[in-house]
């Protein structure tokens, strides 16, 4: 049995429109010998009737007094309708279809209400489901806790329910689509001249999504790489033979020509210098560990260590080094600019580069750090489009 696995997000299935061009790529598999595993995220965006957020303001949003668990029962619903809407409308189209939920679909989760950890996936029911069906739609976003409750899986939940599925139903690959054709070399929104990829490693993709890209959530990659399954990020609206960008193992072979894969970027940043005269790095970090502040973008040296914090964050970080009597000075509003690629370890030359480019468009950085897939620099807010589109055109743009 040849099993393919296709997660069509909000916008792709936000009103008939797009769920008939969503169709047209599982019509497509189906004629090409395939049993479709279709996976589904709530219909829209916010403002949408049954988006996620929409679900929520219905039990007072923020000021809700429902607990997580009870939570959890408001928001999976969002996904069970899209699965049946889009089920209706394949079995209106003449092909065999069946709809199941995620608990149905046999993901199994701790009981961390919002933020769920997969544990096991038994997919005997999609098995069973696929001998008299060509197509199984499933409801991504959620699964089932040991104790019987619905649970929902955080950020990026359907694209990990998608790849979670796509390994334990052994799928030659999954197809992730959205509303843009690939990932790109930087956001089109602020990179002048990004153009799309056509492969790239799981290791790039998981860095660039989490340097800031936001094609395709981390956590379904790293899923995807431990099964060893190829994923695509492709467009509802491209053409159903079209594949767009092909994550996968083999990516690792595009190294020999190409060091940078891509430029990234992240805002809302504010930067800390604390002294470790009078107290020690492991007491500072102790202190805002011990009150669930995540530090970032970290150096380390002889008289201090300079990190990062979201601005959400940062006032809480001030207040506890005033109250600690801990020397600190912190600058806000930047911006961290990453360049990724899975060549740039062993690549002589990649940092003279890349502070060579930001040199000559007078971007000033403020902070840097690297690793053997990333070099970090941190840079004012308001010189964030310059230094992206700089570091972009001189490691990205052929001459």
């Amino acid at each position: 049995m040849k099993i393919i696995v296709k997660k069509f997000g909000g916008t792709s299935v936000q009103d008939d429109e797009a769920r008939k061009q969503a169709l047209k790529h599982v019509a497509y598999a189906v004629d090409e010998g395939y049993k479709v595993a279709v996976v589904v995220s709530a219909i829209g965006r916010q403002g949408a009737p049954y988006a996620t957020d929409s679900l929520l303001q219905l039990v007072g949003g923020k000021a809700t007094k429902l607990d997580n668990r009870e939570l959890d029962m408001v928001v999976s619903i969002g996904e069970v309708i899209s699965a049946a809407v889009f089920t209706q409308l394949v079995k209106k189209s003449g092909f065999k279809a069946t709809a199941l939920t995620g608990s149905e679909a046999g993901i199994r989760t701790n009981n961390d209400y919002q933020n769920a950890k997969v544990l096991n996936v038994e997919v005997q029911n999609v098995m069973e489901a696929f001998e008299d069906h060509d197509v199984v739609v499933i409801a991504g976003f959620q699964g089932l806790s040991n104790e019987g409750h619905v649970t929902t899986l955080g950020r990026g939940g359907s694209d990990t329910s998608a790849a979670l599925l796509g390994v334990a139903l052994q799928a030659k690959r999954c197809d992730i689509f959205t509303d843009v054709s690939g990932m790109m070399t930087g956001d089109p929104r602020i990179v002048e001249r990004a153009r799309y990829l056509k492969e790239v490693s799981y290791d790039e993709v998981v860095n660039m999504a989490h340097e800031g890209a936001k094609v395709i959530h981390p956590r379904a990659v790293q899923v995807a790489q431990q099964g060893h399954l190829p994923l695509t990020i492709r467009s509802t609206w491209d053409a159903v033979d079209e594949m767009g960008t092909l994550i996968s193992d083999h990516s690792l072979g595009i190294q020999h020509y190409r060091s940078v894969t891509g430029v990234a970027h992240q805002t809302g940043l504010t930067q800390f210098k604390v002294s470790t005269q009078a107290h020690t790095s492991q007491e500072i970090f102790k202190l805002l560990a011990d009150n669930h502040l995540s530090v970032d973008f970290i150096n380390i040296n002889l008289d201090g260590i300079v990190f990062n914090l979201t601005e959400k964050e940062a006032q809480k970080a001030i207040d506890l080094f005033t109250q600690a009597n801990i020397e600190a000075t912190y600058t806000e509003h930047c911006a961290k600019v990453s360049i990724i690629g899975a060549g740039i370890m062993g690549t002589p030359g990649i940092t003279a580069k890349m502070v060579q480019a930001l040199a000559q468009n007078r971007v000033k950085i403020l902070q840097t750090t690297d690793s053997y897939t990333t070099i970090w620099v941190l840079v004012h807010e308001d010189q964030l489009v310059a230094a992206v589109n700089a570091l972009h055109d001189s490691f990205l743009v052929e001459a």
